[in-house]
């Protein structure tokens, strides 16, 4: 778990819920750790709840393969607007969005399920954002 936490490659989700896992065996308090992780207790509670069910196997995303997600008009709308954003604007402590940080934040948000920093850089191409 934590070679999936240090190494910060791959699927945000999976470094997300093993970062919750990691600080739930702690001894963190799920309301601490939602705040950590920029989540709500719920989804906190969820990730746990899975991971005491299915093991390991429940960090990964069951993806289905196929085409990448599309996203819909209102998620597309609210990246956009959270990418020409400033982090400071967002609590953050960074001036500047990096592909990977921004994709972190619209997960930890709620914005989007998931997306890798290569399917974001495509989409704010798309939408005109340098």
């Amino acid at each position: 778990m934590l070679r999936i936490i240090r190494r910060g490659t791959g699927s945000v989700v999976t470094w997300r819920r093993a970062q919750v896992v990691l600080l739930s065996a702690q001894g963190m308090a799920v309301a601490k750790i939602a705040e950590v992780a920029f989540t709500s207790d719920d989804r906190v509670r969820d990730v746990i709840h899975n991971f005491n069910t299915d093991g390991f196997g429940s960090l990964y995303p069951k993806y289905k393969g196929g085409r990448p997600k599309t996203f819909t008009l209102p998620e597309r709308r609210e990246i956009k607007k959270i990418a020409k954003s400033r982090p400071v604007e967002h609590g953050l402590p960074f001036s500047t969005w990096s592909l990977t940080k921004l994709a972190d934040f619209l997960v930890a948000e709620g914005v989007v399920d998931d997306i890798s920093h290569e399917g974001l850089r495509i989409l704010l191409r798309e939408e005109g954002v340098s």
